[in-house]
């Protein structure tokens, strides 16, 4: 278990008057307790409770495996797949005093198998998520020096990438060439995604199989993982030539990226930044085209809290790290989108991301 994350979520479920949290396998689980499992039909869960302590309960396939990593002294509860397994919850909570208390669940918990507890059990399930979230939600110093080493050598990648795009290959082998950089560079494969022509107007994009042709405009959204951190940028690029249309809508996107950008400071309300860059693109007439929110989280995970978004009525807080990434997105014609990831810092912010917004023409 990573101790100093344990105490911290400790304090968060004692602050929120929740008597303990129920993490099913996921990137979560792997998070606090340093190893996960296989996520499959049968409930197994990390529960921790609001005085610190824990327990497990899962199939008897599972038992030996989650022993061995929790270590003798910890409770693993096993159920058999011929039993009920709400039979063996039942135990565990009435053991841990758990019975009629409020817990939280994560994200990747199972409605199915909650809801047969719920018939099972005296208990009461609300949303832990946000706790999960709130755990991790403010990064140390040496998480941003591994964020800045993601963000430097995806920053590097980019020049590289200019030099291999050209019309004939297709939007499989940029990404591909992403990764190999990334690998070239000390760091683990990340997050690839690569939208060419009229893919460019749909945000998340999930095909990679068109082929590059001149004229098109690319959407490059892509970073690595250094030491469990990740990487997240956006650079829209042009294949041969740029219109004045396109000319004109990217300096927008630009002008909106860099006042998300400069509003993103510690003790900023985000629904102000979110609206300085938004009303950049509304007042340029594209308004109906920027449908998506300013901005993610980012740190152990690619998409984490806080989201930058209208309806996220928080401040910004030192340690807090997220994209900015305004984008315009026209159906069936195309989008531009840029990217950066930014730390708040005790006097305003860093700008995680250093490689060029000017307009990059691909010639070949």
């Amino acid at each position: 278990m990573r101790k100093k994350y344990l105490d911290k979520l400790v304090e968060i479920l004692n602050k929120k008057n929740m008597d303990a949290i129920l993490i099913a396998p996921s990137e979560e689980m792997e998070f606090i307790m340093g190893h996960n499992t296989h996520l499959c039909e049968r409930f197994q869960a990390l529960v921790i409770k609001n005085d610190g302590t824990y327990f497990y309960i899962c199939n008897l396939l599972t038992v030996d495996e989650v022993q061995a990593v929790l270590g003798p002294d910890i409770k693993v509860y096993g159920w058999f797949d011929g039993d009920l397994f709400t039979d063996t919850v039942k135990k565990a909570f009435e053991e841990n005093n758990l019975i009629g208390k409020t817990i939280g669940v994560n994200s990747t918990e199972r409605a199915f198998l909650i809801l047969q507890i719920m018939e099972a059990v005296d208990v009461k399930f609300v949303n832990g998520k946000p706790l999960l979230e709130e755990m991790r939600m403010i990064k140390d110093e040496e998480e941003l020096e591994n964020l800045r080493t993601a963000a430097r050598i995806t920053d590097e990648s980019y020049i590289e990438l200019l030099k291999f795009i050209k019309p004939g290959i297709k939007e499989a082998d940029i990404a591909r060439k992403m990764n190999e950089i990334f690998k070239e560079k000390g760091a683990e494969e990340g997050f690839t995604m690569v939208c060419s022509g009229p893919n460019s107007s749909y945000p998340h994009y999930n095909s990679d199989q068109r082929v590059i042709q001149e004229k098109d405009v690319i959407v490059l959204d892509w970073g690595c993982k250094y030491k469990d951190m990740c990487a997240d940028m956006s650079r829209t690029v042009f294949v041969g030539d740029i219109t004045e249309e396109e000319r004109q809508v990217y300096e927008i996107v630009r002008a909106s990226q860099e006042a998300g950008e400069k509003a993103a400071v510690n003790g900023a309300y985000i629904p102000d930044v979110d609206r300085a860059a938004r009303e950049i693109i509304q007042n340029s007439g594209y308004g109906d085209y920027f449908f998506t929110r300013l901005g993610h989280g980012i740190g152990y995970s690619v998409h984490e809290a806080p989201d930058i978004k209208k309806s996220n009525e928080r401040q910004l807080e030192k340690g807090m790290v997220f994209s900015i990434e305004p984008g315009i997105y026209m159906a069936g014609k195309f989008g531009m989108r840029i990217e950066n990831i930014v730390a708040v810092t005790e006097n305003g912010n860093e700008v995680l991301n250093k490689a060029s917004k000017e307009i990059m023409i691909i010639k070949n």
